[in-house]
């Protein structure tokens, strides 16, 4: 699990920048977290989310269009 501190500045930044509208004054501080766990690495930006919590959440069948592969 990532640190709330972390996840709550970045989802201020992520309000700032999407929802109002406003600049960034250092917009490369602005990096991709996992909406479910708030993890920052191996973050995939289709589904929004983190490799882990896609995996979970494919199996369960909660994302639709993704389906476990079997040969």
């Amino acid at each position: 699990m990532a640190r709330t501190s972390l996840k709550a500045k970045q989802s201020k930044m992520y309000e700032k920048r999407f929802t109002e509208g406003k600049a960034l004054a250092q917009p490369t501080k602005y990096y991709n977290r996992c909406r479910l766990c708030g993890r920052s690495k191996s973050y995939i930006r289709d589904f929004g989310v983190c490799r882990v919590c896609l995996r979970k959440y494919a199996r369960e069948g909660l994302i639709m269009g993704l389906k476990k592969a079997s040969w």
